[in-house]
């Protein structure tokens, strides 16, 4: 049975903090300007440390933390320009009225953390990423593409043998 691009989703259970910054730099090296990646998960679930795996691999310099204050914070040090979001205290009203949707047409990669609360307003295009807890240090890595970009991306992280990664049917 055919399915839709918004019916794909990839499953990734990483036993531990490593293949969570493996993911991470093999998305980083598949990125092109304007991607964007929502991450989704629990306080504590590993939304920031994939964002410094991923802005390590993109070369980023420097201390990468969650910009949960500032909102946004930009690295241009690394191959392309990262912006780094955090919405988790804004409302989507307040992302619109900041601007935040011109982040994602430009000439780096968007990263935001908490992104479900702002859907409304990210590109059709992207990959969302739901991290899961299983345990003390695993992860469950669900990704959602969107976009046949992004469904590559998932494939490349199947055949680099990532946990049970699988195409799951919803």
């Amino acid at each position: 049975m055919q399915r839709n691009e918004e019916d794909r989703q990839f499953r990734f259970i990483v036993n531990d903090e490593a293949g969570t910054v493996a993911i991470a730099s093999i998305l980083a090296k598949l990125a092109y300007p304007g991607a964007v990646i929502a991450l989704d998960g629990d306080l504590g679930a590993g939304k920031t440390r994939f964002a410094q795996a991923f802005a390590a691999a993109l070369g980023v310099e420097g201390i990468v933390n969650s910009p949960t204050f500032t909102i946004i914070k930009e690295y241009e040090s690394g191959r392309l320009p990262l912006y780094h979001m955090d919405v988790y205290r804004i409302t989507l009203e307040e992302a619109d009225e900041l601007g935040l949707d011109e982040y994602f047409h430009g000439n780096g990669v968007s990263l935001v953390e908490w992104a479900s609360i702002i859907v409304p307003i990210l590109p059709e295009e992207r990959l969302h990423i739901q991290l899961e807890t299983n345990g003390t240090s695993a992860r469950t890595i669900v990704c959602i593409p969107q976009g046949e970009r992004y469904v590559n991306w998932c494939h490349k992280l199947v055949q680099e043998g990532f946990g049970e990664g699988e195409e799951l049917a919803q």
